[in-house]
């Protein structure tokens, strides 16, 4: 079991491994008995219940099967897979979880919608490498915070991508025809408006960084801002406003949607062999 201590027995990833081990052990199974059920690597479940691996969704939702445990598991997996994100954006995450509006200037692609292969690819290009386990949990935590786009009702989002987004393209050229398909798939989903800021459109005030401008139900809204491995998330109403004007601008400036769709369209043509 994962070793209680004042560093993380508060963590929600510690609650979670605690408890996938009770479990376990409250039914009378052994970690081979529970691999044969579930088809997963015994030492894989074991890293599962000392909190080495956070896993992804379908893991849990096999789990919580057996264990007849009603969604606990799913949902105490959703809290812990923020523990893979650093502290300054668990805050933002927070907010976009509970957001129904969602409006997005990114200079890449978008978290929300990379393919597992794509964020994959993002990942493993940190200039200190990461072992096979690091890569793993921080994709599935990736591919788990995309679940907030299959809500009912979903979230409406408009995403503005920079060019820029599209001049840097993985090595592996079958990664980015699946990025660029998944891009023009996820533009037809309920919901969600896609919009490319051509580099012809000239200087704009968001030159530089991302922002996410993001409201819940009740009319709260906040600024994200997102640069080269920081971010900064702002409350205040007056600077939210002024972020949304800026936002405003750029959208003005950006290409139509459908006009968006085909220039995607072109870069997914272009790109096949």
């Amino acid at each position: 079991m994962v070793e209680k201590n004042s560093e993380h027995e508060d963590s929600a990833r510690w609650v979670l491994a605690c408890e996938l081990r009770r479990l376990r052990e409250a039914s009378g199974r052994s970690l081979a008995q529970l691999a044969e059920e579930t088809n997963y690597d015994r030492t894989y479940l074991h890293r599962l219940e000392t909190g080495e691996r956070l896993s992804k969704l379908p893991v849990m939702e096999a789990l919580d099967a057996v264990y007849g445990t009603g969604g606990l598991l799913v949902r105490l997996w959703r809290l812990a897979r923020q523990d893979a994100f650093l502290d300054r954006y668990k805050l933002f995450m927070q907010h976009e979880a509970k957001s129904t509006i969602m409006h997005k200037y990114m200079l890449g692609i978008p978290g929300l919608l990379q393919t597992e292969d794509y964020a994959r690819s993002v990942f493993a290009s940190a200039p200190m490498p990461l072992n096979s386990d690091e890569l793993d949990e921080l994709v599935a935590a990736r591919m788990g915070r995309q679940e907030l786009l299959r809500a009912s009702p979903p979230p409406c989002v408009r995403v503005i991508l920079d060019e820029a987004a599209f001049m840097r393209p993985p090595r592996d050229a079958q990664v980015w025809r699946d990025q660029l398909a998944h891009l023009m798939e996820a533009s037809r989903w309920p919901g969600i408006t896609l919009q490319v800021l051509p580099f012809a459109a000239g200087p704009h005030d968001l030159i530089g960084g991302s922002l996410s401008l993001l409201w819940t139900a009740d009319g709260t809204a906040v600024a994200y801002l997102e640069g080269n491995k920081s971010g900064d998330l702002i409350e205040d109403p007056s600077e939210v406003a002024q972020y949304r004007l800026s936002y405003d601008h750029v959208r003005d400036m950006a290409l139509s949607p459908p006009d968006s769709a085909s220039f995607v369209e072109q870069l997914l043509e272009d790109s096949r062999p």
